[in-house]
């Protein structure tokens, strides 16, 4: 098992130079840079996607949907697991590299100012303009009020996923407040679908939408869109998936699309990563990217329902220093007799040996030692589940699948 590294062509190596810009939330520059492009984003219908968790499996199930309908498709989402070009997606398939590169250098070279994801944002725009989509569905990267994909200005309809503390540095440290950031997407007299949220979300949420004449969707509670997902399972595991695709199939509906289209998409829906198993001549790897507790908890959840008896599995887990590991350990760690921990790339890991107190376990140095030492411990018939961080996880899988990489970049 041994990943490639990328050979990153010249173009991306310039947009990685704009990482340390970090992440710096605001719409004047993607505003201005969007007029200069002729506002590609303007070019298509969009659906435009906010919320802590759920939401890249949203925007993937409901991009599926519009792809079994015969509308071409666009899809962004962000960060990405193994390769940039998975965030800019064309009829389900990343966009090819020679117009990725050709677009991605013409927004480098008219927009300097832009930081890493506005530049990765207008240029996912400008290609879904170039390209002719029709559709395009997109993950908001950051909050949603002030984060670079909402220059969308009239979607077609809007969603909220389920809201938790996360990014608490940026957002706030109420559930209230980062419940007032996600809701900055919601527009004007547009169809918004709101998932499963506890009250202080929906308070919020619900007052923006009252104020802005929105009507609300609820995926939540409703007896008709439980039917619909028993009849049309979505091909993505875990209990949590069948509330994503509750929301998924209100979009789908409000972007025109048939219930068949919908079924369809359901079905077929591919979104790695994410309750992912990979299995191997050593035995079978459960890649999840819960980053927070609240993913955590729905990923204890699905394999609670399997059934494995916790001395068959080992959990490999790693995770950034600003997220709430005690908790998310609290919730996985029960589930797995034998625990590797390991510092994931990206941005400031957390220190793996700071978990061990926690919930002993042992360090590993990389994500191949860890997959390594995992698998020692449980031998073949055993479980190896690698969450924490979206990063190690790609990571893993590009081990595992023996896939070029491309750096990790949490923004």
């Amino acid at each position: 098992m041994i990943s490639h590294p990328s050979h990153a062509s010249a173009v991306l190596e310039r947009l990685y130079a704009l990482a340390p810009r970090g992440a710096v939330l605001g719409l004047e520059r993607m505003r201005a840079a969007s007029a200069r492009f002729g506002h590609p984003e303007r070019r298509f219908h969009a659906l435009h996607v906010a919320g802590t968790n759920g939401k890249g499996s949203v925007a993937a199930m409901t991009a599926a949907m519009a792809l079994e309908a015969g509308v071409r498709v666009g899809l962004y989402t962000s960060p990405h697991l193994c390769r940039f070009s998975e965030r800019i997606q064309v009829d389900g398939l990343p966009v090819a590299p020679d117009a990725l590169d050709a677009a991605l250098a013409d927004v480098l070279d008219r927009c300097p100012e832009l930081t890493f994801f506005e530049t990765a944002t207008l240029t996912a725009f400008h290609l879904f303009a170039l390209l002719s989509v029709e559709l395009g569905v997109i993950e908001v990267g950051l909050g949603g009020r002030l984060d670079a994909t909402n220059v969308i200005e009239t979607p077609r309809a809007t969603a909220i996923t389920r809201i938790s503390l996360d990014h608490t540095d940026r957002l706030g440290s109420t559930i209230g407040a980062i419940a007032r950031e996600k809701a900055g997407i919601v527009k004007a007299g547009v169809p918004l679908v709101v998932g499963p949220l506890v009250p202080e979300a929906f308070t919020e949420v619900a007052a923006r939408a009252e104020a802005l004449a929105a009507p609300m969707r609820f995926s939540d509670r409703n007896a008709e869109l439980t039917a619909f997902l028993d009849g049309h399972p979505p091909a993505l595991e875990g209990a949590h998936q069948r509330e994503n695709g509750k929301i998924a199939v209100l979009l789908g509906r409000e972007a025109g699309l048939s219930d068949r289209a919908i079924a369809g998409g359901l079905r077929r829906v591919v979104w790695p990563g994410r309750l992912e198993t990979i299995s191997t001549n050593e035995g079978d790897v459960l890649l999840d990217a819960a980053h927070n507790p609240d993913g955590a908890r729905a990923l204890g959840a699905a394999l609670e329902k399997k059934g494995i008896l916790p001395s068959n599995v080992a959990l490999v887990f790693g995770t950034m220093a600003d997220k709430d590991y005690p908790a998310m350990l609290g919730s996985l760690a029960p589930l797995a007799a034998h625990r590797v921990y390991v510092a994931p790339d990206g941005r400031r890991a957390a220190d793996p040996a700071a978990m061990v107190p926690i919930a002993p376990g042992v360090v590993a140095g990389s994500a191949q030692a860890a997959l390594d030492l995992g698998r020692k411990a449980v031998g073949s018939a055993g479980l190896v589940v690698v969450t924490g961080s979206i990063f190690l996880v790609g990571a893993a899988r590009a081990l595992l699948l023996d896939l070029p990489r491309d750096p990790a970049v949490a923004l």
